[in-house]
C-alpha cells in the first residue's frame, strides 16, 4: 500500500478561502485585522518563518507588523514594546516568534501579550483554559493538526492516539485537544523507553519531537495515520521532518510531508486566530472554533 499524502498548502488555501469572507465583512465594519510579529536576533529561520507569515496576512487583507530586535536586546525592551502593542487598537494579536535569545526569559515575555491579543494560545490564562475545553486561542499547530484530520475525514473519537514530544508549543496542548475530540491519547518523550511498543498501537500517530528519522517503518501499525510536525535542515540543506516518509508511507494510510504539511496549517490557523481577535474587538459574531473543527469547542 501507499499513503495518501495529506497536502497541507491545499488544506490551508481551502481553509483561507472561507475565512477571507470573514475578513470581507469586517472591511465593512471599518476594522482591518493586525498582527504584529516581534522577532529577536537574526535565526534564519525565525526569519522565513516571519516572511511565510506576513504574506499570508497580505493574501486575505490583513494588516501585519515586523518589530526587529537585535540579538543582544535587553528583555524589559521587547516587554515593553509588547505593552505598547497590547494598547494598540489596530493590532488584534500579537506573536513573538521563538526562540528567543538564552537571555530571555520567555515565559515572561508571553505572559506580558494581553490574553485577547495571545494568538499563539500561550498566554497562562489560554494554557489553562486549554485544559477546562474553553481556550480563548486554540495553539495553532495543533489546530492545524485537528483540521487536517477533519478535512480529510480521519475520524478522531475512540481511536488510540499517540504523541511523541511533550513540548508546551506542540505535544502537550495536542494531546488535550485530541481528549477533549474523545481520542484515548499516550504522550511519549525523551524518557519513554520502547518507543516503539507505543507507536505501534497507534491508530493515529502525531510525531513532534525534532529529531529526523525517529520514526521508521517497524514502529508503525499498517494502515495507520501519521502527521509529521517536525522540521529539521540535515547538513545539506534538505527539510525533513521526525519520520522516514518514504518508508513510513508505503505502510500508512495517510502521511503527511514535509515541508508542505502541517507547517502551512499553523500560519493558516494563526490567521484564523488573529481574524477571531477582531471581530471580538469589532463586536461582530465570532467564528467559534468548533464550526472549523466540528467537536473541538
Amino acid at each position: 500500500m501507499s499513503a495518501k499524502i495529506i497536502d497541507g498548502n491545499a488544506i490551508a488555501r481551502l481553509v483561507r478561502a472561507e475565512w477571507r469572507e470573514r475578513v470581507r465583512a469586517l472591511h465593512e465594519a471599518g476594522v482591518t485585522p493586525g498582527l504584529a510579529v516581534i522577532v529577536v536576533g537574526d535565526n534564519p529561520a525565525s526569519h522565513v518563518y516571519v516572511r511565510h507569515k506576513t504574506r499570508a496576512c497580505a493574501d486575505l487583507g490583513m494588516h501585519s507588523e515586523k518589530h526587529e530586535f537585535r540579538d543582544d536586546a535587553a528583555e524589559h525592551e521587547v516587554v515593553r514594546r509588547i505593552a505598547q502593542l497590547n494598547a494598540d487598537a489596530r493590532i488584534h494579536g500579537i506573536l513573538v516568534q521563538l526562540p528567543l535569545p538564552p537571555h530571555f526569559d520567555a515565559r515572561r515575555v508571553l505572559e506580558a501579550i494581553h490574553v485577547e491579543k495571545d494568538v499563539d494560545g500561550f498566554n497562562l490564562y489560554n494554557v489553562g483554559a486549554l485544559v477546562a475545553g474553553q481556550t480563548v486561542f486554540p495553539p495553532c499547530t495543533p489546530f492545524g493538526v485537528l483540521c487536517m484530520l477533519e478535512y480529510s475525514r480521519i475520524p478522531i473519537a475512540g481511536q488510540n492516539v499517540v504523541v511523541v514530544g511533550a513540548s508546551n508549543i506542540v505535544g502537550k496542548p495536542m494531546a488535550m485537544m485530541l481528549m477533549k475530540r474523545d481520542a484515548t491519547v499516550s504522550i511519549c518523550h525523551v524518557k519513554t523507553r520502547d518507543l516503539a511498543q507505543y507507536t505501534i498501537l497507534a491508530d493515529i500517530l502525531v510525531v513532534a519531537a525534532g529529531k529526523p528519522d525517529l520514526i521508521t517503518a517497524p514502529m508503525v501499525r499498517t494502515g495507520a495515520v501519521v502527521i509529521d510536525v517536525g522540521i529539521n535542515r540535515l547538513p545539506d540543506g534538505r527539510l525533513v521532518g521526525d519520520v522516514d516518509f518514504e518508508g513510513v508511507k508505503a505502510k500508512a494510510s495517510h502521511i503527511t510531508p514535509v515541508p508542505g504539511g502541517v507547517g502551512p496549517m499553523t500560519v493558516t490557523m494563526l490567521l484564523v486566530n488573529t481574524i477571531q481577535a477582531a471581530e471580538r474587538h469589532a463586536g461582530l459574531a465570532v467564528r467559534a472554533a468548533s464550526d472549523l473543527v466540528p467537536g473541538f469547542a
